[in-house]
């Protein structure tokens, strides 16, 4: 009786591990649409890479101007 429980038991768990890992097939559908929310996704991350970048640089004309603005304040004291 053991011997039957215990083969029951084990085939199950075998049964069990092979039919939950399987991949499930996706329809075209399905792929156009995650190749789709992938690129949205890659074209956001971009937008955002050159917001930030456009940001920086308007932060160093600025900190250029400040610095000219500051120099050419020096030169005017000395005279």
């Amino acid at each position: 009786m053991k011997k039957l429980v215990y083969t029951f038991l084990i085939l199950f768990s075998l049964t069990t591990v092979f039919t939950s890992c399987r991949e499930e097939k996706k329809t075209p559908e399905e792929k156009i649409e995650e190749t789709m929310d992938e690129m949205q996704d890659d074209h956001d991350e971009a937008s955002d890479d050159v917001k930030d970048a456009m940001e920086d640089v308007e932060d160093e004309i600025e900190e250029v101007k400040e610095e000219s603005k500051a120099e050419v304040e020096e030169m005017t004291d000395e005279q």
